[in-house]
Parts: C-alpha cells; sequence; structure tokens
C-alpha cells in the first residue's frame, strides 16, 4: 500500500449493524458511544426534552454553535437524538422498546439513580439478555466515595496523578485536559468491544462497568507498580525542567532562543559533545539520578543560547530523542500532521457547521470521516418513533 493510500478516507463500518444508545451525559460516557460511532456503530442519544444532555450548556469558551457548546458538538456528532422524560411513564416504556432491539447500552448516572428508573443492568436484560451494557462511576458503586461527584478534576485530585505534575516545589498540579473521563471512555469501549464479540458466538451479554477513578489508577499503572516494589518510596519530581517524576537527566522541556525543545531519555556521555558540555559528560551514570536538577540547569542555559533549528540540525542526526514543541497553529501547519487528515466538517440540516477531529482509527489504512454535527435535542423523535414502533 503506497503512503498516500494509507492516509486516505473511507466509509468501512466495522460495527455496521450494532445499535447503540447512549444514555450518558457530560464526556465519559458520550465519548464512548462517540468512538463506536467512529468505527460504524448506529448511535441513539437518550436525553431529557428539557434541555438535554448538560454538556450542551458547559462551556469550555464563550463559543456557542447553533445553541450548544462546542464540547458537545466534539463528542455528540453523528448521532441521533432521541427525547424521553423518565417521569412520564410513556417515555419510559418507549426507552424499554428501543432497550428491546438495542445491541448496547452506556449510562454514567451517580449510583442508584439508574436503578430507580427501572433501567439498570437487571432490568434492561430481562428485556434484552444479550445486552451489552456499559456503566461509568465516579468511584465504583460500592464505598464511602461512590456518592461523591464523578467529574474529572475531583478524580485526579483522589488518584495521586496530580504529584507527578509540575515541579517539586509546586504543589499537586492537575493535566490541563479532561484525561479521567477519557480514559475510562476508551476503557469501556475495549470492554464493550470484548462482549460484542462473546455476543457474537454465544448470544450473552454483559454489564462492563468502569470508574473515573480506576481509569485514572490504571493510567499510572508503571509509576504505581515502581513505588509498591521499591519501599515504598514515593517519587520526587525535579525542580527545574520536571517531565517525569522517575526519570533521570536531561528528561525534560528546555527553552531555546526562539522556541521549546524537548529531550528525551539520552545518556549525557552522548549528549555532552553534541551540545559542547565536557563537564556532564564524564560523570558517572548515577550522576543523572542524584544530580538531576543541576545537570538540567547546565543543559538549559546552553540550550538557550541558539535557536531550535540549530539544536534540531545538530541533534536529530545524531538519532538523540529530541522534539520542537508546538502549539495548535505550528502543529496545524506542520506536514506530518496535515498528511494525518485529523480533522474534519461535519454539517447540520439547520445550517449549523463545526470543524472537529475526526477518529484516531485507520481501517485496512484509511480512516473515515463523517459529514453529519451533533443532533438537536429530540431532532429524530418522529422517525424513530415510527421505525422502531416505539407508540405501540
Amino acid at each position: 500500500m503506497s503512503p498516500a493510500a494509507s492516509f486516505g478516507t473511507t466509509d468501512a463500518k466495522l460495527l455496521d449493524g450494532v445499535l447503540v444508545l447512549d444514555m450518558s451525559q457530560f464526556l465519559s460516557g458520550p465519548f464512548s458511544a462517540l468512538r463506536l460511532s467512529d468505527l460504524g456503530a448506529r448511535v441513539i442519544k437518550i436525553e431529557r426534552p428539557d434541555g438535554g444532555d448538560l454538556c450542551r450548556r458547559l462551556y469550555l469558551s464563550d463559543t456557542e454553535i447553533g445553541g450548544d457548546s462546542t464540547l458537545f458538538h466534539a463528542i455528540n456528532r453523528g448521532k441521533e437524538s432521541f427525547a424521553a422524560d423518565f417521569k412520564n411513564p410513556a417515555d419510559v416504556e418507549a426507552v424499554r422498546r428501543l432497550i428491546a432491539q438495542a445491541d448496547v447500552i452506556i449510562q454514567n448516572f451517580r449510583p442508584g439513580v439508574i436503578e430507580r428508573l427501572g433501567l439498570d443492568f437487571p432490568s434492561a436484560a430481562a428485556i434484552n439478555p444479550g445486552i451489552v451494557y456499559a456503566s461509568i462511576t465516579g468511584y465504583g458503586d460500592e464505598g464511602p466515595w461512590k456518592l461523591r461527584p464523578g467529574q474529572d478534576l475531583l478524580a485526579q485530585a483522589r488518584s495521586g496523578v496530580m504529584w507527578l505534575n509540575g515541579d517539586d516545589d509546586q504543589g499537586p498540579v492537575p493535566f490541563g485536559l479532561a484525561i479521567a473521563d477519557l480514559l475510562a471512555g476508551n476503557a469501556v469501549v475495549q470492554g464493550i468491544l470484548a462482549a460484542l464479540v462473546r455476543k457474537g458466538r454465544t448470544g450473552i451479554g454483559a454489564h462492563v462497568e468502569t470508574s473515573l477513578l480506576e481509569a485514572l489508577l490504571d493510567f499510572q499503572f508503571e509509576v504505581l507498580t515502581t513505588h509498591m516494589n521499591d519501599g515504598g518510596r514515593l517519587p520526587v519530581r525535579s525542580s527545574f525542567r520536571n517531565a517525569h517524576a522517575y526519570l533521570s537527566a536531561p528528561y525534560g522541556v528546555y527553552k531555546t532562543a526562539d522556541s521549546w525543545l524537548a529531550l528525551a531519555m539520552t545518556p549525557l556521555d552522548r549528549l555532552s559533545p553534541l551540545l559542547g558540555l565536557p563537564e556532564i559528560g564524564g560523570l558517572p551514570p548515577e550522576a543523572a539520578f542524584t544530580d538531576r536538577d543541576g545537570i538540567k540547569r547546565i543543559i538549559a542555559e546552553r540550550l538557550a543560547t541558539r535557536p531550535i533549528a540549530h539544536w534540531l540540525a545538530i541533534l536529530e542526526p545524531a538519532d538523540i530523542w529530541c522534539a520542537e514543541v508546538l502549539n495548535w497553529p505550528t502543529l496545524y501547519e506542520s506536514d506530518g500532521f496535515k498528511l494525518l487528515d485529523m480533522l474534519q466538517t461535519v454539517k447540520r440540516e439547520d445550517g449549523v457547521s463545526i470543524r472537529t477531529t475526526s477518529s484516531p482509527i485507520r481501517v485496512d489504512g484509511m480512516r473515515r470521516h463523517m459529514a453529519v454535527a451533533a443532533p438537536r435535542i429530540g431532532e429524530h423523535n418522529a422517525r424513530l418513533r415510527q421505525e422502531f414502533a416505539l407508540d405501540g
């Protein structure tokens, strides 16, 4: 296959014929449903008629498109919307009829809520024994934290992950992304796909579960394993240019005369002649750990004297693991990014148009793009009621 073909577009739908009911809101559950949609599944979003998914009003900036936040558009593109009032018995019955015909349900209600609605896994399995049912919570459905808000920043705070970021004197530093939501969403997708494989062989459904906390603990498996088998010693972040609490100098990000340079794992004796720093070349290997900050300060002072192009021209041919730190505008202009074809424009019949990312998954060397934007609340009620005979 030619390099150009490997980054083409495709209409391949690996999950063609799979019907997903997205009964979740905010980010983790809707993200799971989005990824299944990218793989070809049909996703019907079940939301309240009075305002819909709360994410519609969760703004990352003051930008609003078609009455909804950009965040809502980003994770709900390509879905259909069925508005249902769970206090209305007729609407609940309509949802039950959808469950009877669905393959997958995703929900992230706080523990106890879905049971009160009578739409929990045992209830859904009684309607549809082959259902693959996915639940995402903040901290599991048992224990003292089960009713605490399952919000990304709060999950990060409870997970220990904030003590890995930033420099040693900064205190806890959160990630600038909703990593708990996205990691939990990805974990659930893996479970759903495995459950669908078993369902295809046996007809037996499954209840797939995870939580934001579990996903964050799994995210830290490398450093947690080190901690638990290293006498319980806590990691110590570098106080200067920290990039990983456990890794030695020169691992970090450094200012050049006109930009920033990331340096990964590199033996000091290899780096020394390239930077013209003989004073770090003859150090014993353990010094990269014991004098981590001092060595990084010497490297930083040297790198700040010349522009990024100068250093890349020296380091890259020598196979030193390094990269310029790009911001979004410079990323968009790079050939490597353009070849990936990761952006797309999705549209809706009412004129809404939004530029967003595409699926990160390529199938047979091709990426599937989607033309349809996120739905209006209940946009597809009439058609779905007729198609699935939801009115009895």
